[in-house]
């Protein structure tokens, strides 16, 4: 049966978009077929992130006026065969979302995929409902702050409303120096202020935003740090015991030749 997963935040520009697409990438590496959807109608970026935006023909515009059908839409990743993007549509609007079309779309893609991860727009507004509303579980994306933390605490009360109890959260943007500083609070004040199982942590790095803009997720980098964070957290969502990716500084030298 397919697992149907929303990636919500209660504040944008927490990093959402990056950990949703690099966590369906490395649930497709181990041979699951997933299928991410762009619920982020104002922005649509996840084509540009997994560098597809030129191969994207048809959007979910298309399917609501029947220009095309429902498998048409879908968008196959260059690297991994087993994961397709559904494209948002800039011009669609919340208001315009047809339920019985919304519900064909869902019920199809459940026969197909083992995984639906739905990338939410932030914030508790008509995205947040569409998007909850045709998911089983949620996962938070949350910062190291307490504004974002306490926007979430709200955001968990909402998806319980709505009979989500299956709520886990990843910590992104954990940056080791800024914690050991005092100028940031720690990974067990977020697990205290919001009392959810802990997915896994990601590590705040200017390569995230390098690998976004040239559509190269950074999960494809396996050397990488971050590349292990996402492996990590993919493994413990499969319901494998993984512990959190450890913090490895990288020495003055690498850092002078990796620029």
């Amino acid at each position: 049966m397919s697992r149907i997963i929303t990636m919500t935040s209660g504040k944008g520009g927490v990093g959402k978009s990056s950990v949703s697409v690099n966590l369906a990438m490395a649930l497709a590496h181990h041979q699951y077929k997933v299928c991410l959807i762009d619920g982020d109608f104002g922005l649509k970026n996840l084509d540009v992130m997994m560098g597809l935006e030129n191969r994207v023909v048809y959007d979910l515009n298309d399917v609501i006026q029947g220009r095309c059908d429902i498998h048409q839409v879908l968008v196959k990743d260059k690297r991994e065969n087993s994961l397709y993007l559904l494209p948002a549509c800039k011009s669609l609007s919340f208001q315009n979302l047809d339920a019985t079309v919304m519900a064909s779309l869902i019920k199809y893609l459940e026969t197909e995929f083992d995984f639906i991860l739905v990338d939410s727009p932030a914030g508790i507004e008509q995205g947040f409902t569409y998007a909850t509303s045709i998911a089983d579980e949620a996962i938070i994306v949350v910062n190291l702050d307490l504004a974002t933390l306490r926007d979430n605490d709200r955001v968990v009360g909402l998806l319980m409303k709505k009979n989500i109890h299956n709520i886990s959260m990843i910590i992104n943007r954990v940056n080791v120096e800024d914690i050991e500083e005092g100028r940031s609070l720690t990974i067990n004040d977020a697990k205290e202020i919001l009392a959810l199982p802990l997915l896994g942590i990601v590590y705040d790095d200017h390569e995230m935003i390098e690998s976004n803009n040239r559509g190269r997720p950074i999960y494809l980098q396996k050397g990488q740090l971050l590349h292990q964070c996402f492996e990590n957290i993919s493994m413990r969502i499969l319901g494998h015991d993984r512990a959190l990716t450890k913090y490895k500084k990288r020495s003055l030298l690498s850092r002078i030749f990796s620029g």
